[in-house]
């Protein structure tokens, strides 16, 4: 995981870029990732999560909040409005994190410290930022800062290990997807090789005990190696499987399997 200080400056400059898309674009088109939200949807999405999660630590709530009962939930029709409503929710979550510390609040159906919420938002604002980025790009390119979609390397690698770690696993008490997308006694190494520190290898297993996931340099059935921007985004699906910035070790269709299992 990465210091809370590091969580709050994404969540706020991922915020802006995506302000600064939404801002003065057409809200009906939409999003090439997620073909059944426009780009209203998308914006509302992330801005309404921030004010949810902000609501949740700032409360200490121990139990779930309605996700469409969040005050102020909604993107304002007013155009002009649009950018500053976005910013707001991400001020506000970035405050209730600050203040509540490590205090214990609901986390998907467990309590954990309010940090969970700092990580979890950051990677839900910075992965529909790219969204955005794609949807605008789609429609003529208006206003994108260079192209291809980048998140940086130490936030993307944190993001790679909290879907491989947690996200991509049981939620609720249904199956492990990750199950569907490896064989017994396949494996599927990734490697970011611009992660600092040693901290950008996992090795997920399928074995005897179910799935397993290390932080390790081994052989495996599959390999992907690359930046870590890149791969997050080939395994969220917002790149292609055969881009060719990352490295494909093994059987393509050991991937494709592993990809249409595993969805975020």
């Amino acid at each position: 995981m990465l210091a809370p200080g590091r969580y709050y400056e994404e969540i706020g400059a991922s915020t802006r870029a995506l302000a600064g898309l939404v801002d003065g674009a057409d809200l009906t088109l939409t999003v090439p990732p997620c073909p059944d939200w426009t780009l209203r949807q998308l914006a509302t999405h992330v801005g309404r999560a921030q004010r949810w999660a902000a609501r949740i630590v700032s409360t200490r709530s121990a139990q779930a909040i309605a996700f469409r009962e969040v005050p102020d939930g909604r993107i304002p029709d007013d155009p002009a409005e649009h950018a500053g409503w976005l910013l707001a929710g991400a001020d506000q979550l970035v405050a209730a994190l600050g203040e509540a510390g490590d205090a214990q609040v609901w986390a998907f159906g467990e309590q954990r410290p309010a940090g969970f919420w700092a990580r979890r938002m950051t990677h839900e604002t910075t992965v529909h930022g790219v969204d955005a980025q794609l949807t605008v790009q789609g429609a003529g390119g208006r206003r994108t800062s260079g192209g291809r979609p980048a998140i940086a390397a130490d936030v993307a690698a944190d993001g790679i290990d909290e879907w491989l770690t947690a996200l991509s696993g049981p939620s609720g008490g249904g199956p492990d997807l990750r199950a569907a997308g490896l064989a017994g006694g396949e494996s599927l190494h990734v490697h970011a090789a611009d992660a600092a520190g040693g901290a950008g290898e996992w090795v997920v297993s399928h074995d005897s005990a179910g799935i397993t996931v290390r932080r390790a340099h081994e052989k495996s059935s599959l390999a992907l190696r690359g930046g870590a921007s890149d791969l997050l985004l080939v395994l969220l699906q917002r790149l292609p499987p055969d881009d060719p910035a990352v490295t494909v070790h093994g059987d393509p269709a050991m991937l494709h399997r592993w990809l249409a299992a595993t969805r975020f």
